[in-house]
């Protein structure tokens, strides 16, 4: 069966259009410093946004640090394990 090119560009567009998510948990570890720090050092953040994305995951308990390609979400996440933070893939919402 062949799948006409239309109905193609529709599920690649679905695709695209809902990106998959980094998340940072808060953890009982990592100093706020700490947590600034690697935002900083590893996703080259401005010490501003840095410290917004530690205050979210302090009150809040987590922050979405990153949002694109699956593969690229799996690849922070373990970077930020690599930190020792706590971090997870999910869906993006639409």
């Amino acid at each position: 069966m062949t799948i006409p090119l239309e109905d193609m560009r529709l599920v690649e567009s679905a695709v695209v259009s809902q990106p998959w998510q980094a998340v940072v948990w808060n953890d009982p570890v990592n100093l706020m410093s700490y947590v600034v720090h690697v935002f900083r050092t590893y996703f080259g953040y401005s010490r501003e946004r840095a410290e917004h994305l530690m205050l979210l995951v302090h009150h809040e308990g987590h922050a979405v640090v990153a949002e694109g390609a699956r593969e690229q979400m799996e690849l922070h996440v373990q970077a930020m394990h690599d930190y020792g933070l706590w971090a997870t893939v999910r869906k993006g919402e639409e």
